[in-house]
């Protein structure tokens, strides 16, 4: 009985012995496949990481680009400001000035109407009374 008992718990043994092997084999192969695939996927991290960085140090020195182009685009935007504010200033002065030049010749010129219009009344009687006097001499 001992004899069959013992020949037992040995094949019994000799079993979870094999079983023991082939699951530690089992979890060898899945360990490797598991660093296999966590090396692959840091790999592609990586991989990503250094196409962001790059993108990344791309768009910064277009923003900066863009910010420069902004500042210089004020200060022309500025400049032109200026410039426009002076050049009407100018054009109103000169406005203002040829306004009075018109509105004093515009008088000077009614003025010169009205003699002239007192002159030629002055006149058209002056000869009025030559016709009557040559009218009275015949």
């Amino acid at each position: 009985v001992v004899y069959e008992h013992r020949s037992r718990l040995e094949r019994s043994l000799q079993k979870e012995r094999g079983e023991h092997k082939k699951t530690k084999e089992d979890f060898l192969v899945y360990k490797l496949e598991a660093q296999e695939a966590l090396n692959k996927e840091k790999q592609d991290s990586m991989n990503r990481y250094g196409a962001l960085s790059s993108q990344h140090k791309i768009l910064k020195n277009q923003h900066e680009d863009v910010k420069k182009q902004l500042l210089d685009l004020q200060l022309q935007h500025n400049s032109l400001k200026l410039e426009h504010r002076k050049a009407l200033e100018t054009h109103s002065q000169k406005y203002a000035q040829l306004q009075q030049e018109k509105d004093s010749e515009v008088a000077n010129l009614q003025d010169t109407v009205y003699k002239l219009r007192e002159e030629s009344k002055l006149l058209r009687k002056a000869h009025q009374e030559v016709h009557s006097q040559l009218l009275s001499a015949q």
